[in-house]
């Protein structure tokens, strides 16, 4: 065999779209975190959800939705869309935001909303550090969260978590507090991983979608510049909404491409900015290009 200079780059590149592709029936379906458009969805629900339709979505993952549900289904099926997944807090009194805490409603009460907006997964999506910071704490976090799956079961529905960057400041015998986490959950709890946060967390993106397997379901797309210390740890500076250095995708740091192609059983790609760095419209456009142009979502 003749060996020419850049075979083995091109062959390797080769070799991982072939063990990588998943049939494109298979291939997660898009979707968009409407905190992305927390100002926008607020001011013009139906106006906002036209809009995310006419970009080509067919899914949303519905935020701060409790309050509301009735209001947000209608909506939805107005605008021809869905919402499979849905943030809500299940282990927390009250939901952090980088901009206040909002206080939050039984479990019970979660359940019956997100039932009634047609989800079929109520995914928490903030626990705080300090509970991440000791193995009695994570393990109190996914013993909750196994007992949240019964719950949830009777209402014909699952639950999940959803990552930022806290999860990842401590390690136990070599182990993240996450991924102690993850080990010590029902595999009826699925895993929703924010791409950009585990970045920021420091965290290897593509080897730790590749070790979650089958248990990620869903992940955050979302690009961005990760700060040079974790902005959850105790002893970092002043952190708020608008402190996310976050991009469209491919302008970043996170390896997008790679960590979907490293997902085996993900349904949802879902695009979020926690901090937009133009017109969320656009910006959400330029996502759902990436993702479509590239093969990542059928």
């Amino acid at each position: 065999m003749i060996y020419l200079p850049g075979m083995r780059s091109l062959l390797a590149f080769n070799e991982e779209k072939i063990i990588m592709a998943r049939p494109e029936e298979s291939q997660p379906q898009a979707s968009v975190q409407l905190y992305s458009l927390a100002k926008e969805f607020s001011a013009d629900m139906a106006g906002s959800l036209d809009k995310l339709a006419a970009i080509g979505l067919k899914n949303v993952e519905a935020f701060d939705f409790v309050r509301r549900p009735q209001d947000i289904r209608d909506a939805l099926d107005a605008a021809g869309l869905s919402s499979p997944t849905g943030h809500a807090p299940l282990l927390s009194d009250e939901l952090w935001t980088p901009d206040g805490a909002i206080p939050t409603p039984a479990p019970e009460i979660v359940f019956e909303a997100a039932a009634a907006i047609g989800m079929t997964t109520v995914i928490d999506p903030f626990v705080a550090p300090e509970r991440w910071l000791s193995v009695e704490g994570v393990t109190d976090i996914a013993e909750r969260l196994n007992r949240l799956a019964d719950l949830a079961a009777g209402f014909g529905l699952s639950v999940g978590y959803h990552n930022h960057a806290q999860e990842f400041l401590r390690n136990f015998d070599g182990q993240t507090a996450y991924e102690r986490f993850v080990e010590l959950t029902d595999e009826r709890v699925a895993i929703e991983l924010d791409l950009y946060w585990a970045l920021v967390g420091a965290q290897d993106v593509v080897g730790l979608v590749s070790r979650l397997g089958d248990r990620l379901v869903a992940v955050h797309v979302k690009d961005g510049i990760a700060p040079a210390v974790n902005p959850f740890d105790p002893d970092a500076g002043e952190f708020g909404s608008a402190s996310p250095d976050q991009r469209r995708p491919g302008e970043g740091d996170v390896p997008l491409a790679a960590a979907l192609r490293a997902g085996t059983a993900v349904e949802y790609a879902v695009i979020e900015y926690d901090n937009a760095p133009g017109d969320v419209f656009e910006d959400i456009a330029a996502s759902y290009a990436f993702l479509t142009d590239g093969g990542f979502v059928r």
